[in-house]
């Protein structure tokens, strides 16, 4: 009986064991797939889908909730370097009955990436206006959101074409030049003259430029775990 119970036990260790030694594996030596799963999982929490929208030879990678209603649909544009996963935070407090929309800026996550692409401002504006026409989201007036880089680019999308938009939300749009210089803009200019790899502060290409970018960025100061460092570095070398 005891010899029953033992076995017993060994299986179930070992059946608890093998999920366990997985997850420490993949946390140790695949982050970044374990970081998708992760967001691929919140996505499926929120009632969100991933889709793709071709239109002459060019990817968009967008995921959605809803559809087109009375109410105008909503566009969210995410900032540089990231992706339209951004927005989940924030999703999850918006109202399950709104058309929304987030999608991977040109040059981003799912997005096509070329060398030869324009990702001026306005070359964005001009992508983006592709999106919206090859999804037909232009057939009504929407509300556009974007935030960083995707304020801007918001900004001069309404500037370009105010008929399509019911609406416009801004959060901290980059490119405004303000008559004083902020504390932010000083320690941007010394950064801008360090040794960073492709010379440019908000783009870490070691464990060691993402510290300085967090410190340059972040109020809060925190240390980020050296898998999810090694993952954005390879996620950078794959741009």
């Amino acid at each position: 009986m005891d010899r029953d119970m033992a076995n017993m036990f060994a299986i179930a260790a070992g059946t608890l064991a093998i999920p366990l030694l997985l997850f420490m594996a993949s946390f140790m030596l695949w982050p970044s797939s374990l970081i998708k799963v992760y967001y691929w999982y919140w996505r499926r929490t929120l009632g969100l889908r991933v889709r793709y929208a071709d239109c002459g030879g060019y990817r968009f990678c967008y995921s959605y909730r809803g559809k087109p209603g009375l109410r105008p649909s909503v566009l969210m544009l995410h900032d540089f370097s990231a992706h339209k996963d951004t927005w989940l935070p924030m999703v999850k407090y918006l109202p399950k009955h709104l058309h929304l929309l987030c999608v991977d800026m040109p040059g981003h996550e799912g997005t096509t990436r070329t060398n030869t692409d324009d990702y001026s401002i306005q070359g964005q504006v001009k992508r983006i206006r592709q999106f919206v026409e090859a999804i037909r989201l232009n057939r009504k007036p929407f509300h556009l959101v974007g935030t960083s880089m995707g304020g801007t680019v918001a900004g001069v999308y309404a500037a370009y074409h105010p008929s399509v938009l019911c609406g416009l939300t801004i959060i901290c749009p980059v490119g405004l030049k303000n008559q004083m210089e902020s504390q932010f803009d000083s320690q941007m200019h010394e950064v801008e003259h360090s040794q960073y790899t492709l010379n440019i502060p908000l783009i870490p290409s070691t464990p060691e430029e993402m510290e300085e970018m967090l410190k340059l960025c972040s109020h809060v100061r925190f240390r980020v775990p050296q898998q999810v460092s090694q993952s954005h570095k390879c996620n950078v070398e794959l741009l």
